[in-house]
């Protein structure tokens, strides 16, 4: 099987613009994901697999880490979390096997972000079964995974109807998120406390997945599904001050203008 060298996936799937993005990068992708991810298109190239294939595979191995979480014990816990490292993995793979292909498409965009729609509201939902301890349509926990995770949709949802917005009036394309603040002094030092403490990455799938992992340790030690189910509640409260908190900072900012 003929392909490319890794210095030439390095070089074309990685191109300095892909690095130095801060939003769309997951932080954990910077620190390792990219260094591995190479390896995983190499593979890929080699057995002839297209993006939106390697894309179908991380969305994959995020429905099925919410699926294997839902069932309670370590095991399942450490098993939902390697998947989720596969799904980072994978996720920066794709992009990467596009750009040295040059086969980037609008569907390949839709695909990558319909999957973290699936992998993560999938991982929040397992979370709820988790937390409720037997896997029942019934009961409270389960209905908080649930709303967390319509919840958490809700703000990618306000995210992604930015762009949509701005094509629908006319105007040009956004820019990074980053360089239009909200106009307020208030809102801005709100973001930025924000941005400090990172809080609302507690829904996010990879964060999740690891904190789920911690919780089932500390079950695991104690007993009972304690920690499993103070985390299903602290992902409502924050998936829904969020929803709040991003809707208000979006319209209070430059975004759409």
């Amino acid at each position: 099987m003929s392909g490319p060298s890794l210095a030439e996936l390095r070089e074309k799937g990685q191109p300095q613009a892909v690095l130095d993005r801060l939003n769309d990068e997951h932080w954990l992708g910077r620190l390792y994901g990219r260094k591995l991810s190479p390896y995983a298109t190499w593979v890929f190239a080699r057995l002839g697999w297209s993006p939106n294939a390697v894309t179908a595979a991380f969305i994959g191995c995020g429905i099925a880490a919410g699926v294997v979480i839902a069932f309670g014990g370590l095991a399942t816990a450490v098993i939902g979390a390697v998947l989720v490292q596969l799904y980072l993995i994978l996720d920066c793979s794709d992009g990467e096997l596009a750009r040295w292909s040059n086969r980037k498409s609008a569907a390949g965009v839709y695909l990558d972000g319909v999957g973290h729609y699936l992998a993560e509201s999938a991982l929040l939902v397992g979370l709820g079964f988790r937390a409720q301890g037997q896997l029942t349509v019934a009961g409270g926990y389960v209905t908080a995974g649930l709303a967390a995770a319509l919840l958490a949709m809700l703000v990618k949802a306000e995210t992604d109807n930015v762009v949509v917005a701005r094509a629908k009036a006319g105007l040009p394309a956004g820019h990074d998120d980053a360089a239009l603040p909200p106009s307020g002094a208030g809102l801005a030092r709100a973001r930025k406390l924000a941005s400090v403490l990172r809080i609302h990455r507690i829904t996010q799938a990879v964060e999740l997945s690891l904190l789920i992992l911690i919780a089932a340790i500390v079950d695991a030690i104690r007993g009972g599904l304690t920690a499993t189910r103070v985390l299903v509640v602290a992902c409502v409260v924050v998936a829904a001050a969020m929803v709040v908190a991003h809707l208000v900072a979006i319209i209070a900012s430059r975004r759409l203008r």
